[in-house]
């Protein structure tokens, strides 16, 4: 019996995951898989491993994900990998439903699928996905602490942020110096403060003339990251409380552009955004 299994590496906004189709290759210790295929120059290199599976709940969910961070660590949620995903279903040839009911760590999501015809391979595409990522959490005090998170100093700078759970926890914090400032440095320092007993996300923003919020993120188990769909819709929704933008915003990360829609109607953020396809190939099982 082989120990190797497929694998398929995508990205959406530059957010890269590496995907395997449980149904097909299950994966006996995910964590372990997870850090040594995400190290770049020795593996696969990633932000993480997502595993698609079946739902526990068919009558709820299509199918489910399951994501685990470069460092072994499971997050609750990932907003680029939910896209990626609907992408894969479909063309794939999993499903050929344009709307997916995705099973997560914080709850089902719903993926509408943008189709396009490819000329070019006379094949439909997902060109892009909208994700419906449910109602931000602005207080859960399992994930922060508001005292102590109230004026965070790291070395020699005071950090002021507003907290937005999304399932998975951030801290999203409006400076003048997007393009200078050390993310490494200061994230790092804050993922693991005292105000978030599970650690946090961290997102630095900077609203550029043109209303779009340039954004960048040290992402909790993974550092620095190109992009990041729930802090981008954490970035909208700190940006519209604290009177930066309207319930519409552009969030413009390394990788590419998210647009964010905060409903009034019914509390729940749209993202919708990009996914596509790397490479594909066949990787060994960790022992």
């Amino acid at each position: 019996m082989s120990n190797k299994i497929r694998f398929t590496k995508m990205q959406g906004a530059g957010n890269d995951y590496i995907y395997v189709n449980t149904l097909a290759y299950p994966i006996p210790n995910p964590s372990l898989a997870s850090q040594i295929w995400s190290k770049y120059h020795f593996k696969i290199g990633s932000d993480g491993l997502v595993l698609i599976g079946r739902p526990s709940d068919p009558a709820k969910a299509d199918y489910s994900m399951h994501i685990y961070n470069a460092d072994g660590s499971e997050a609750m949620m990932c907003g680029n990998a939910s896209r990626c995903i609907g992408k894969y279903l479909y063309e794939k040839g999993l499903t050929f439903q344009e709307e997916i009911r995705l099973e997560t760590l914080s709850g089902v999501k719903i993926l509408k699928l943008h189709l396009i015809d490819n000329k070019e391979t006379g094949k439909t595409e997902v060109e892009s996905v909208t994700v419906d990522m449910l109602e931000p959490q602005l207080e859960e005090r399992t994930q922060y602490n508001a005292e102590v998170g109230k004026n965070i100093q790291i070395e020699d700078r005071i950090f002021n942020g507003t907290f937005v759970s999304m399932g998975n926890p951030h801290y999203v914090i409006f400076v003048n110096d997007i393009d200078t400032i050390d993310i490494a440095r200061y994230g790092s320092k804050l993922e693991v403060h005292p105000a978030f007993p599970q650690r946090c996300n961290i997102e630095f923003a900077e609203v550029r003339a043109n209303g779009e919020i340039r954004t960048r993120v040290w992402e909790r188990g993974s550092g620095i990251t190109l992009a990041c769909g729930t802090g981008a819709c954490a970035t909208a929704v700190a940006a519209a409380l604290t009177g930066r933008a309207e319930r519409k915003s552009k969030i413009v990360m390394d990788g590419g552009t998210l647009e964010i829609e905060w409903k009034a109607n019914n509390n729940h953020i749209y993202m919708t955004g990009p996914a596509a396809f790397a490479f594909e190939g066949e990787i060994e099982l960790p022992e």
